[in-house]
């Protein structure tokens, strides 16, 4: 599918998908024509877009996305998958610990 309908399908604007793909969490080809530079996004890319959208609003990076991505990349494996995201939930709960110790660090530090 091209740019713009999977702009229309996944709600996301044009830039934010070429940004997603210039940061290597989506692909696309060349098209079959010889005489455009249109860009065509297989059907994948809609349930990607749809995650990063719902990862963005949550507050994840960019870098946590690829890290994901890369881990699932040419799997077709739900529990691997499944186990990925499993991950990435254990990290991010360990460095919501350490952001917190940090803050109460900082609130003891200005309350003396």
């Amino acid at each position: 599918m091209r740019i713009g309908e999977l702009a229309e399908k996944s709600g996301v604007s044009r830039d934010t998908i070429r940004f997603y793909e210039r940061n290597g969490l989506i692909t696309s080809t060349a098209g079959e024509s010889a005489t455009n530079n249109y860009r065509d996004y297989p059907e994948d890319s809609l349930i990607w877009l749809r995650f990063f959208n719902g990862a963005r609003e949550a507050g994840m990076s960019v870098a946590d996305l690829r890290s994901i991505v890369e881990a699932v990349a040419g799997s077709c494996d739900q529990d691997h998958a499944r186990k990925v995201v499993q991950q990435k939930i254990a990290e991010l709960k360990e460095r919501a610990k350490q952001i917190e110790t940090v803050v109460e660090f900082l609130e003891a530090s200005i309350s003396s």
